[in-house]
């Protein structure tokens, strides 16, 4: 019998597995990928009484592998927090389905709860690199972490996170399956930060990247928040994601929307949502993509339809027309 452990090779994702496997050791086949490699399970060429761990990837962008797995015979738990689709939730014998789409959880919380908690502060971790700093505050106050100790394990979560964006990965400094494979021999994440170089490699790296990007001022000022574009270079196609978590970090009333060009006549689209108008996952799936409500984005979004981007921008996280607006 065999074992696949598919995971976003995300804060979230890593160390949700990172909880996962310390308190369960298995041997598994790993698949992953970087941030926007969500349609993961069609990877799997699992059979009868193989098994199967799914960690933070969408069940809209995986549902017709799902089933085709179940079919053939494989065990399947599934845990997730991203939009799951309109269709009703799939019920099976052999799928144990944790899903919960509210804006103040993630998958590595989802799976803190799921395990009676051995690891909060890997839970804790991944949390804040998925933007959650008020639950992840709450939790690592909860599990008696102090705040010098929390503001460690936010450091580390966020240059974790950041080192999943990029086209491919010659982008990020290493590969998600990598990371994990150094991540897994430590118990918590401060023995990873003491033990492993790349950690320390990896906050540095998010930090001149986002001083590259804090030089950038918004190119579109809207009534319900800012919107930048970047450029298709390797720093900008990193910095997209930490980038729209800053900007929603700074003006946290205010949307956040961060443009990357996706070759001449299309953008990638990472949108950020105030915590009061949670509607970033339903504006990206307007535009095929798709997300959460706190926080979504759009692979591919033509350069035709910017304008209509941006008015449906307006009316899903504020009313008023364009303030200070560059033109189109």
């Amino acid at each position: 019998m065999n074992h696949w452990d598919v995971f976003n090779g995300d804060a979230d994702g890593l160390c949700a597995l990172q909880q996962l496997r310390l308190a369960r050791p298995r041997e598994s086949q790993l698949v992953t990928g970087l941030k926007r490699e969500i349609a993961l399970l069609e990877r799997v060429d699992a059979g009868p009484g193989d098994t199967v761990t799914v960690l933070d990837i969408s069940l809209a962008r995986n549902r017709a592998p799902l089933l085709d797995l179940l079919a053939r015979g494989v065990r399947i738990e599934y845990f997730d927090h991203h939009h799951a689709g309109d269709d009703p939730l799939p019920r099976h014998p052999a799928l144990t389905l944790v899903i919960e789409t509210a804006p103040t959880r993630c998958t590595s919380l989802i799976v803190h709860r799921h395990l009676g908690g051995p690891h909060a502060a890997w839970a804790v971790t991944g949390a804040f690199g998925d933007g959650m700093g008020a639950s992840a505050r709450a939790l690592g106050h909860a599990a008696g972490l102090d705040d010098p100790h929390l503001a460690t394990l936010r450091t580390l979560g966020e240059a974790i996170n950041h080192n999943a964006y990029g086209e491919s990965e010659a982008d990020v400094l290493i590969a998600p399956a990598a990371l994990h494979s150094l991540m897994r021999a430590h118990a918590t994440p401060l023995d990873f930060l003491r033990c492993e170089p790349v950690a320390a490699a990896l906050i540095e790296r998010r930090r001149q990247d986002l001083e590259r990007a804090d030089a950038l001022a918004p190119r579109w000022r809207l009534a319900a928040g800012s919107v930048y574009e970047l450029p298709d270079e390797a720093w900008a196609r990193r910095v997209q994601g930490s980038l729209a978590y800053r900007c929603i970090e700074r003006e946290p009333g205010r949307a956040c929307a961060v443009l990357r060009a996706a070759g001449d006549d299309a953008f990638m689209v990472n949108v950020r949502a105030p915590r009061q108008r949670p509607h970033a996952d339903r504006l990206c799936r307007g535009f095929g993509g798709g997300g959460r409500a706190g926080a979504a984005g759009i692979d591919r979004l033509p350069r035709a339809r910017l304008a209509a981007f941006l008015a449906a921008f307006e009316q899903a996280f504020g009313t008023g027309g364009p303030v200070a607006a560059s033109p189109l």
